[in-house]
């Protein structure tokens, strides 16, 4: 029988960190070529594709909205016809080097609910991910994609939050709202962009969630986020041994 995937889906507030965090821990995963990393950018910015290397020549958006635009100009729509359709051109927006993939979401547009649409989207990239050992989604900002489209298939809910009050107040929100609409199996709070061990030792006491890490700052990280490099060309540092270290526990 094949072994469900293991899918962490990184949240929290808009600058915090998410993006860096979910390509270092692709970074770390994929290190490993018996294992399978897809890496699935769900924030409409498509921000991921920058610290991974990738180009980005189609989203999953980009598929839904071409597909609805020939439904509405009345090409044949069978359940069938449909599924082969999403089908081949979910695979064909993968991309793909060695054992990882990257697929992007993308910004949806146009009017229209076209339920159908999205439901067998939801169910075809569950398909995609089954096919891979871990699946690390950088979420969108804030709280409303828990309870749409792919965050729905999360086993690993791994909250970013600054130092600030208004973070740590998104990422408990996120872990309420997770409980009620997603099947996850574990969470966990990484506080990032740190100051110093002190700091991080006031913050422990503030939030109700579980903490499996936290993260100084790192100017040669920032550098490379800063310039659109790949992250697979970051030396090894004391951040990236403290994020390994918290997601290996994490992932316990």
């Amino acid at each position: 029988m094949q072994k469900e995937p293991v899918i962490i889906a990184v949240c929290g507030k808009g600058g915090v960190g998410k993006t860096c965090i979910s390509a270092l821990i692709v970074k770390m995963l994929s290190r490993d070529p018996s294992k399978k990393v897809l890496a699935i950018d769900a924030d409409p910015a498509v921000g991921l594709s920058f610290p991974l290397g990738v180009t980005v020549k189609k989203t999953v958006d980009d598929i839904r909205n071409d597909l609805i635009t020939r439904l509405k100009n009345g090409e044949p729509s069978t359940r069938e016809e449909l599924i082969n359709s999403l089908d081949y051109e979910l695979f064909s927006a993968l991309e793909e080097r060695e054992n990882l993939a990257f697929l992007a979401i993308g910004r949806p547009e146009g009017d229209g609910c076209y339920c159908r649409v999205n439901a067998l989207l939801k169910d075809i990239i569950k398909e995609i991910a089954g096919n891979f050992d871990y699946v690390v989604i950088d979420g969108e900002a804030g709280v409303e994609q828990i309870s749409r489209r792919v965050m729905e298939m999360v086993t690993h809910l791994l909250l970013v939050s600054d130092a600030s009050l208004k973070g740590r107040k998104v990422v408990e929100t996120i872990k309420e709202v997770a409980q009620k609409k997603c099947s996850v199996k574990q969470s966990g709070l990484i506080f990032n962009k740190m100051r110093d061990q002190e700091e991080i030792d006031a913050l422990h006491s503030k939030t109700r969630l579980f903490t499996c890490g936290a993260i100084l700052e790192n100017e040669t990280i920032r550098t490379f986020d800063r310039e659109g490099r790949s992250f697979f060309e970051l030396p090894g540092n004391d951040t990236i041994h403290q994020l390994n270290t918290a997601i290996k526990t994490f992932l316990i």
